[in-house]
């Protein structure tokens, strides 16, 4: 495909949105996943979901394992949804059409732009609070609008300035968190922390549900960020450092929040304040200057996936695909000024809302990954037909009720099995509390729609490479 053209020099601000990248405008080396997901996990949101695991009654070492399992088995997920990037040159949420139909896939894209718009909003509370202790601003919001401006600015230019900060942001982190760790051994007793209660397979479940909702999370949009290399590259060379880059960025963060919450730090009243006074006067605004670009790798994968998820939704009705540069930056104020309302509206009561929602998304993001992986890899073989993508009239057609079906099924599943604060299943009930919906979905999920979607054939014949 185009293999005798030489790449062309990539535009400063990004063209492209949800049409196909041609093979000649590919560029990039696989590593660049690495340092864009550990980057946009090593990051403050990233040490309060750690530090969830001890505040819902975790034992500090099984929360540690906990997490460990939870980021590998979510990251697996999450990596092989990266690798669908280079071979389709598409954005993640785009090949769901080929699963869900063009206007099927409306449904859980439009779960998606919650999503989206839930992570950028608490985001955007914690880096709001950070610029405003680095200058001295009284009112909350003014570090949040500022903060929107910058990822306003990073997702508008796109891909190449994403993957920048990306890269700035893993360096400047890895040096940040080791100074804090230091820091926390210096002024805690975090030998401690460990053996302070009994080992609990409840809250073994409860650790690893955290941060297997946290890496797949990231699946809907991991392929956004991948797409741009060329199409050769091999599966491996993309899975393992988009894999190791997300796991270890993620649990490195996750265990200093472990260590803080179960030392006894007060740090769940005010996240972003303890993590400057756990830093020496001097270093205090370098600190809040590390958790704002953290959240700003992180932020802008948000705002950039959400209004590509958003045209996706709306191209399915109007039949569009292609759009200016206007209105593409158009659809990212938007988006960014929706999270900004919402952040305003959360920050009084940030931890119960961030931990109830991360929970609350497995639910309905286990189904579509399973969908989505089984069909690619065991279905059609890795093998889309992408112009059909874009045509009501093609292959995929406009809704696929197998598909769909097996989604409602996925989440209504999981029901008996959820605990949450505002449900608890009987089932959780019967396993003290133990959550196990996402694992009970992510299997019969996938149990019932590959001898459905294999006997439909709808896509395992006749696809184009």
């Amino acid at each position: 495909m185009h293999s005798d053209v030489l790449p062309a020099a990539p535009a400063t601000i990004e063209t492209h949105t949800i049409d196909p990248v041609p093979e000649h405008q590919r560029y990039g080396s696989p590593f660049s996943q690495f340092t864009l997901w550990f980057g946009a996990n090593l990051q403050i949101t990233a040490v309060v979901d750690g530090a969830l695991a001890i505040v819902f009654g975790a034992e500090a070492l099984t929360a540690i394992i906990g997490l460990l399992i939870g980021n590998i088995l979510g990251g697996i997920v999450m990596a092989l949804h990266a690798v669908q990037g280079p071979n389709m040159g598409l954005p993640q949420m785009i090949s769901s059409r080929a699963q869900f139909g063009i206007r099927g896939a409306a449904l859980p894209l439009v779960l998606v732009i919650i999503m989206y718009l839930g992570f950028a909003a608490t985001g955007t509370v914690l880096s709001g609070q950070a610029i405003n202790l680095i200058f001295g601003f009284s009112a909350p919001e003014t570090g949040m609008v500022i903060f929107g401006v910058l990822t306003a600015i990073v997702a508008i230019v796109g891909y190449r300035l994403i993957h920048l900060v990306g890269r700035v942001s893993t360096v400047v982190a890895m040096v940040g968190f080791c100074y804090l760790a230091w820091k926390l051994f210096a002024q805690y007793d975090v030998a401690a922390a460990f053996g302070q209660k009994p080992f609990s397979v409840a809250t073994l479940l409860l650790a690893i549900a955290l941060s297997a909702g946290w890496q797949m999370t990231f699946a809907p949009y991991v392929a956004d960020y991948s797409r741009y290399l060329p199409s050769k590259t091999s599966a491996a060379s993309v899975f393992w450092p988009t894999l190791l880059g997300s796991v270890s960025g993620a649990q490195i963060a996750m265990t200093f929040g472990v260590l803080v919450a179960a030392s006894g730090a007060n740090f769940l009243k005010d996240q972003v304040g303890f993590m400057g006074t756990l830093a020496t006067p001097a270093l205090a605004v370098v600190i809040y200057f590390v958790i704002v670009l953290g959240k700003l790798t992180v932020n802008c994968l948000n705002a950039y996936g959400g209004f590509m998820s958003t045209l996706t939704v709306v191209s399915a009705f109007n039949n569009g695909r292609k759009i200016s540069g206007l209105v593409r930056a158009c659809y990212i104020l938007g988006f960014i000024l929706a999270s900004l309302i919402i952040a305003l509206y959360a920050s009084k009561d940030f931890l119960n809302y961030f931990k109830n929602f991360v929970l609350l998304l497995l639910a309905a993001f286990v189904p579509w990954s399973a969908i989505n992986l089984v069909d690619y890899y065991l279905i059609s073989k890795e093998k889309v037909d992408v112009p059909a993508l874009f045509d009501l009239h093609g292959r995929y057609g406009a809704y696929n009720g197998v598909a769909l079906g097996c989604y409602i099924a996925g989440i209504v599943v999981q029901i008996p099995f959820l605990n949450q604060s505002l449900y608890t299943g009987p089932l959780a009930v019967m396993l003290d509390g133990t959550d196990i919906s996402w694992i009970v979905s992510l299997v019969i999920t996938s149990v019932i729609y590959y001898p459905l979607a294999k006997r439909k054939g709808h896509q395992a014949v006749g696809i184009s490479d």
